[in-house]
């Protein structure tokens, strides 16, 4: 029964994955569904992706949720029924690196069901994700039931035994299995049981069948592929047992999966009283004896559960658990009581012995005074204990964690409370285990849809700033208290620190100074965060000097500040500061320096994670910097193209307005120029190099300075533009054709002046009388870079006071909107209005006119050259 529905539609630009994501995660949030939050997002984000960057097209998203899960329905309007094929073995989606594909392979691996349906326009892939279940193992007494609210199961219920050896071989195999998965005794038995079963496992996680059969005792669901190939969905229940040999076996009752009530675990009962313990018989549960019924579903909880009861079963004082790393090299500081917990939580000891090492780990231990033995028990130093128990938690042999009762009288604790508290901690050791795999996966889903996210947002962005607030604002305060990044410029450079954030923004300031006043951390290529103490013994020599210097000023002296700030920004910085290093490229381009408040840790999941963060924050960081270092390089060379200051010519006013297409761009293929020749005489130019971009900007450079150089050498205007035409040509196979309009100009006493202009190839200038005509200035011309001989002439123009004389390159008069341009026509028509105004206004009202024309923006250089005579009124 469908009992919520909400739906969204995304455009097919790239931001719409981050919104899609927010969609879902809002969604269900809202629902309360916060346990299947993370597989929804990072499904929701690739199967989105596939639509809008993939197959370029919106992407219609609906998320319902059901009694039993919520469904996600990602649709697409490209229905090319591309889905990869399935073998006999199982689905096969190809590589994971491969670009595509990774939907439909994390759909098979996270979602409970999944599917594409295809219509004549649209494609749609769903996935399913389910409520999570009780956790395994829980009992109870349920009531009685009328018949109606049984559970249902088919006519004949068969239950399939199946015993597997130390080896995971295959033993037994009933009549029940037979008929379950078509396979006869004399088929399987010999073979691993591991190759019938389609485990549905989770990327990140090691735990399968194989591992479920060494467990001592198991239950849940999983799939066996039977003699036909179909997968069955199955419940199992196995306990692990020694034969008559001694040897470890396995068996296994498989039920189908719909009558899993046959072999499910009722749930758990209310536990009684405390002070009903002692009326509890044999069966009683020594776990919950112990632990309490029921047990929390969390991590947390089920820890600081169990110090609570093991402080209170040996009458301590105080009581820790510390879980052990994948290695068991070190042990985690998890859950205590009786003891500074906020200065212990996640710090982390070795395992071995030694000084300031957990050297009783392994095995149960007693100490009976520690004031004898200094360290023995790194946690209690200063904590005013004096006798301590530990016990390890082992699971299948294997070191799991660690349990200690601790009491601030010597000698209170012997073997016997060792042996009680060891009965407890077996008892416990297998929940805690599940529930810590439960949390890391839990925490790894939550890491990949953070690094979705994070990767999404530093590839969006190739600003420098920008790039580092953003790494800034990731890590906190999802990761850290607060956050430094520092860069280096070079490999000679010190660290610079360039940008400072803290989840109290009243400390920002304050932090800042700190770290400018300190030496930056040392620049260490190796991965992997490391220690830098460096800010906390800053900030603490601060705060005791300001403290010190408060007390001898006296009371009627002291300071209005007083050392309230110095102590605040102390307490910023007194927890684990950690440093990781930004490498792009064999580089150390700078650091992430992450810190905690006082006596906060960090967890080790969170710096993996922070490190996994930082690798792809530096590439990101190192793309902006190679961006920006193109750019302003790019900006430089353009800009060198550009003619220096516009000369002032005496009796005439001249107005250019000149547009690169491009972003970024300066230069184009358009350009024009306007110099002084000799006294009284000035060179003007106005070309189109066919193209755009670097290698139009080229030819730009090459016909701008010969024009120079050439006019000033004392040629005449074909001369220059032959001898130009033939250093295009030479340029081989990087010449352009080349349009231009070249002219010198020469100011009259009489009010007037004299233009002597060649049009090779380009737009005829436009002459605009006094009394509103326009007419063609100069005839056309063959253009440059065409032909090695030209014959080439100039065309003399007077201009009297108040005409002007424009000149523009093809971008003004093929601005098109659909089939209209703008045309001759067009740019004659806007010119026609503009008599009795000034150059500037001209060339402006040109402007206007061309960027009204269409809505789009000019995808074409531009240059506009307006020349004007001035009447003997004008002022």
């Amino acid at each position: 029964m469908i009992t919520a529905r909400a739906a969204a539609t995304f455009e097919p630009v790239g931001r719409s994955v981050a919104a899609a994501r927010t969609f879902v995660r809002d969604t269900l949030q809202g629902w309360g569904l916060t346990d299947i939050v993370d597989d929804a997002v990072v499904l929701t984000s690739e199967l989105v992706t596939n639509a809008v960057v993939h197959a370029g097209t919106t992407a219609d998203v609906e998320c319902i949720r059901a009694d039993t899960g919520v469904r996600v329905e990602v649709a697409d309007r490209y229905p090319e029924r591309e889905l990869p094929v399935q073998s006999n073995g199982g689905h096969h989606f190809g590589s994971p690196d491969s670009e595509g594909g990774r939907g439909l392979l994390l759909c098979a691996a996270l979602a409970a069901r999944w599917g594409v349906e295809y219509t004549a326009t649209h494609k749609q892939v769903w996935f399913q994700l389910d409520f999570p279940d009780r956790p395994a193992g829980t009992r109870a007494a349920g009531p009685a039931l009328p018949a109606s609210a049984l559970p249902l199961t088919d006519a004949r219920v068969r239950v399939a035994v199946v015993q597997v050896d130390s080896g995971a071989l295959i033993s037994t195999w009933n009549d029940d299995a037979q008929e379950l998965f078509g396979y006869t005794a004399e088929q399987v038995i010999g073979k691993p049981l591991t190759d019938l079963a389609a485990w549905p496992h989770t990327p990140g996680t090691g735990t399968g069948v194989a591992e479920a059969l060494r467990l001592s005792r198991w239950e849940g669901s999983y799939g066996i592929r039977g003699a036909d190939g179909r997968v069955s969905p199955v419940y199992a229940s196995h306990l692990r047992i020694r034969d008559a040999q001694g040897d470890p076996s396995t068996v296994c009752l498989l039920v189908r999966d719909h009558e899993r009530a046959v072999l499910q675990s009722p749930l758990r009962a209310v536990a009684p009283d405390s002070g009903e313990s002692a009326e509890r018989g044999p069966a009683s549960d020594a776990f919950e004896v112990f632990i309490g019924s029921p047990a929390p579903d969390d991590l947390d909880g089920l820890l600081q559960r169990t110090v609570e009861r093991a402080r209170d079963m040996l009458d301590g004082d105080a009581a820790y658990l510390l879980l052990a790393t994948d290695d068991e090299t070190e042990l985690e500081v998890r859950a205590s009581t009786g003891l500074p917990s906020a200065r212990q939580r996640f710090a982390r000891v070795p395992v071995e012995a030694g000084t300031g090492r957990y050297g009783s780990a392994r095995m149960p231990a007693v100490h009976e005074d520690l004031s004898a033995l200094p360290g023995a028990v790194p946690l209690l130093v200063n904590t005013g204990m004096r006798s301590v128990v530990t016990v390890p938690l082992k699971v299948e042999g294997r070191l799991t964690g660690s349990l200690g009762v601790a009491a601030e009288a010597p000698g209170r604790y012997s073997n016997e409370e060792a042996l009680r508290l060891q009965f407890a901690a077996d008892r416990i050791a297998l929940a805690v285990e599940r529930a810590r795999l439960t949390e890391l996966e839990r925490l790894r889903r939550g890491s990949l849809s953070f690094l979705v996210e994070a990767s999404d947002l530093l590839a969006g962005t190739l600003d420098r700033d920008q790039t580092l607030a953003l790494m800034a604002q990731m890590t906190v305060p999802t990761l850290a208290s607060w956050c430094a990044v520092y860069t280096v410029a070079d490999q000679v450079s010190e660290p610079e620190l360039s940008y400072v954030l803290h989840e109290d923004e009243d400390r920002i300031d304050g932090l800042k100074a700190l770290l400018t006043k300190i030496d930056p951390p040392e620049q260490v290529p190796t991965g992997g965060a490391r220690s830098w103490s460096g800010p906390y013994d800053a900030a603490h020599a601060a705060a005791l000097r300001t403290s010190l210097r408060s007390l001898s000023l006296g009371d009627s002296a002291r300071p209005s500040s007083g050392p309230g700030a110095s102590l605040a920004t102390a307490s910023a910085v007194g927890g684990e500061t950690v440093v990781l290093p930004l490498v792009a490229r064999n580089r150390v381009i700078g650091m992430l320096t992450l810190g905690k408040p006082t006596d906060e840790h960090f967890r080790q999941e969170n710096l993996e994670l922070a490190e996994d963060l930082s690798r792809r924050a530096a590439l990101a960081l190192d793309n902006a910097r190679l961006y920006s270092e193109r750019t302003a390089i790019s900006q430089s060379l353009q800009r060198s193209l550009l003619p220096p200051e516009q000369p002032e010519v005496p009796g005439v006013e001249v107005e250019v307005i000149y547009r690169a297409a491009g972003e970024g761009n300066e230069v184009g293929g358009d350009f024009y120029d306007l110099f002084p020749i000799r006294d009284g005489a000035y060179g003007f130019a106005i070309g189109d190099v066919c193209g755009t971009g670097p290698e139009a900007a080229a030819v730009t450079g090459l016909a701008r300075h010969a024009l120079r150089l050439l006019a000033r050498e004392g040629f005449g205007g074909p001369a220059v533009l032959e001898r130009l035409n033939a250093a295009i040509l030479d340029e081989g196979a990087r010449s352009r054709f080349l349009t231009l309009l070249y002219g010198e100009l020469w100011p009259q006493h009489d009010g007037s002046a004299v233009l002597k202009v060649v049009c090779a190839g380009h737009p005829l200038p436009l002459r605009l009388r006094q009394d509103g005509s326009v007419e063609a200035a100069a005839e056309p011309q063959p253009l440059l870079g065409v032909m090695e001989d030209l014959e080439l002439y100039e065309q003399t123009i007077t201009l009297d006071p108040g005409d002007v004389l424009l000149c523009v390159t093809d971008g003004v008069t093929e601005r098109r909107e659909g089939t209209r341009m703008l045309g001759d026509e067009g740019l004659t028509d806007v010119l026609t209005t503009c008599t009795g105004l000034t150059a500037g206004a001209v060339a402006a009202r040109v402007l206007r006119a061309v960027e009204r024309f269409a809505a789009e923006p000019p995808s074409d250089d531009m240059a506009i050259l307006a020349m004007r005579v001035p009447e003997p009124h004008d002022t």
